[in-house]
Formats: C-alpha cells, sequence, structure tokens
C-alpha cells in the first residue's frame, strides 16, 4: 500500500479527494508561504504548493505527498484569505460585475520526485450590491477563503459564469490530480 499524505487541512480538498474514494491521512504543512509579488500569480500558487509539499516529505520521505494552493486574481492582483470581515467586503465589492481567475498550485512529492502543475478557471460575478455581500456573509464563513467566498457555498448567489474546473474553484483541480496521483502509483481505492 503507498502511504498518501494530504498536506493541506483544507475541509474542502479532504472531501475533494475522498468523493473520489481515495484513502489518504491529513497532516498540515505549518509553512509560512510566498507572499503576493514573490513570483508572478500563477507561478506564486503552484511555488507555495510546492513549499508545502515539501516541509511535510521531509517529515515523511517515503510517503507521496499532496500539497496545495489556491489564491485569486483580478487583474494583477493577488487575492488569499481576507484578514477581517471588512477586508471579505472590500474583497466582494472588487470582484462584483468582473470576471477573475482562481488558480489552484498542486505538487505531488514521494523523496526527490517532483510533480507540479497548475491549473486556472475563470469565474464571472454577478453585480453584487451591500445587501447581498450582508446577506452571503451571513451565511458563509469566508475568513479561511481566498477572495472571501466558496463556490460550493451558495456561490449561486455571487456566480454570474464559471469557465474551466469548477473543483479548482472548490481548492482541488482533482481530474489533474488524479492523474498525477496515478503517475505515483496511488489509485482510488487503495487502500
Amino acid at each position: 500500500m503507498v502511504d498518501f499524505i494530504l498536506a493541506s487541512g483544507s475541509p474542502r480538498r479532504k472531501d475533494l479527494l475522498l468523493s473520489e474514494n481515495y484513502q489518504f491521512r491529513v497532516v498540515p504543512a505549518g509553512i509560512e508561504e510566498w507572499p503576493p509579488g514573490k513570483f508572478p500569480f500563477h507561478q506564486l500558487c503552484e511555488e507555495n504548493a510546492v513549499l508545502k509539499a515539501g516541509e511535510v516529505s521531509a517529515k515523511y520521505p517515503e510517503a507521496v505527498v499532496l500539497g496545495a494552493d489556491t489564491l485569486v486574481g483580478l487583474e494583477g492582483e493577488v487575492m488569499g484569505k481576507p484578514g477581517s470581515l471588512s477586508e471579505a467586503v472590500s474583497m466582494l465589492e472588487r470582484l462584483s460585475g468582473r470576471e477573475h481567475e482562481v488558480c489552484t498550485g498542486v505538487c505531488l512529492r514521494c523523496g526527490g520526485e517532483k510533480y507540479s502543475f497548475f491549473e486556472v478557471s475563470r469565474v464571472r460575478f454577478k453585480d453584487l450590491d451591500s445587501f447581498l455581500i450582508e446577506d452571503y456573509l451571513g451565511r458563509v464563513n469566508v475568513l479561511d477563503k481566498a477572495g472571501a467566498y466558496a463556490v460550493q457555498e451558495h456561490g449561486e448567489m455571487l456566480v454570474d459564469h464559471l469557465e474551466g474546473a469548477y473543483d479548482n474553484v472548490v481548492g482541488l483541480p482533482v481530474s489533474e490530480v488524479s492523474k498525477g496521483l496515478a503517475r505515483f502509483g496511488v489509485l482510488p481505492g487503495m487502500s
């Protein structure tokens, strides 16, 4: 049996992998991510995923480790998780009526072998007024979500159109991850 570790405490990533019948354990990475501006947007997501997978892989070199990082990009601005509700309001106001990118960087690592990539989806928001934003923030805890929203939690209130992989916007592009995991001998249903 291959030891498969998810280097993330994200319940969304865990649920996506479980829905595909993967057997794994969770060991969240404890590293500080690269800040916006250190790398171009898409590369930043991938480099953060590499950091996370590398940190956990160093502790478990025989395991296949999956690290991931999801960020929202709007015309060059990188949006991570809001630090407060007022910052969340500001993010949603900036996303209102506009198209943005959701990028998830992924890194799979086992010992010295590494495979990393990123996937991008495009999301267009409806025009959001202050009442809708307040209503949404009353329903969803957004402080642990890039761009201050979760497409899988009342996303219909915000999203007008989504182009690309839905699960990438949730936090993990499962189809591409599955292909990568197969390269390391990790298949759904293995126990």
